[in-house]
């Protein structure tokens, strides 16, 4: 991996467990969702406008095919990561859904690619396991995360598998804006989100004044987050983009602990390392 894809990847990673603390914070808000695609729409709109401009891009297809898969997952993936939120702990649901994505995109790629795990890997993927074990409080200590909670950080993480290979392929081989594909996102979800928001439109209003802080930071580092890995994933192996990544488990960790006054303790700040320590073996070359 190049520096400067390693320098926007480590700024994406801080950027991504920043903004995840506003979206724990605003967890029983229930129309978050809606709230900063709304807000990334009108921030990011004319940026994307001007790409559009710019670049005058002729879509086929499998173009339209990509736009429409990263919409839909990145809507599941909004709505299943607010509801882990909602009903466990940032330090359970956050390093399960980090650390759950390079691990089902190693599985993946040996099951459907055919690609032989090296021993390293083989390592790696079993690092991931036993974080994960240890986050969830399965093992090494008495007190047990919700299975609420864990259940929604594989879910999530399996979303995120998802769409990083669909938006990989898209940037890389598609040559898509990262603008475009985050910025169609956001207006799917806005989109599909609006009816309810509007029939419930008197607690739209009042969230939004009550949340006006997290859906500021979320509309503008959530999205800033994500362009900043698609650029990344333009320069550098997504295999390798991916894994790095996930170095925001680690901090997610730790501002779960600290910043939310979650009863995390050590074994789950020593199962985030696990896991970053894992992805980072997922990534290395043989």
């Amino acid at each position: 991996m190049t520096v400067t894809a390693l320098a926007l990847v480590l700024l994406a990673a801080l950027t991504h467990a920043s903004w995840n603390i506003s979206a724990k914070v605003a967890a029983e808000s229930r129309h978050f969702v809606w709230l900063f695609s709304a807000g990334s729409v009108l921030v990011y709109g004319p940026i994307v406008v001007a790409v559009l401009i710019v670049e005058q891009p002729e879509f086929e297809t499998r173009h339209w095919l990509a736009l429409s898969a990263t919409s839909v997952l990145h809507l599941l993936y909004s709505l299943s990561l607010q509801t882990g939120y909602r009903h466990s702990d940032l330090s359970v649901v956050y390093p399960i859904a980090r650390g759950t994505g390079p691990l089902l995109s190693f599985i993946g790629a040996g099951l459907l690619l055919g690609e032989a795990p090296t021993a390293l890997a083989i390592v790696g993927m079993l690092l991931i396991v036993g974080g994960i074990l240890l986050v969830a409080g399965l093992v090494g200590h008495h007190r047990r995360a919700p299975r609420v909670g864990v259940f929604y950080g594989l879910l999530t993480g399996a979303l995120i598998s998802a769409y990083t290979l669909n938006d990989g392929w898209a940037v890389k081989v598609l040559l898509i804006s990262p603008f475009l594909i985050d910025f169609t996102g956001n207006l799917f979800r806005m989109l599909v989100l609006a009816p309810r928001a509007w029939r419930d439109r008197a607690r739209v209003a009042a969230e939004a004044r009550t949340y006006r802080k997290p859906v500021i930071i979320v509309s503008v580092l959530g999205p800033l987050g994500y362009i900043l890995v698609l650029f990344a994933m333009r320069v550098a192996p997504v295999s390798h983009v991916a894994p790095a990544r996930e170095l925001s488990t680690l901090v997610g960790a730790w501002f779960g602990s600290r910043l939310l006054r979650e009863d995390s303790g050590p074994w789950r700040i020593f199962g985030a390392a696990l896991i970053v320590a894992g992805v980072i073996s997922l990534a290395l070359p043989a």
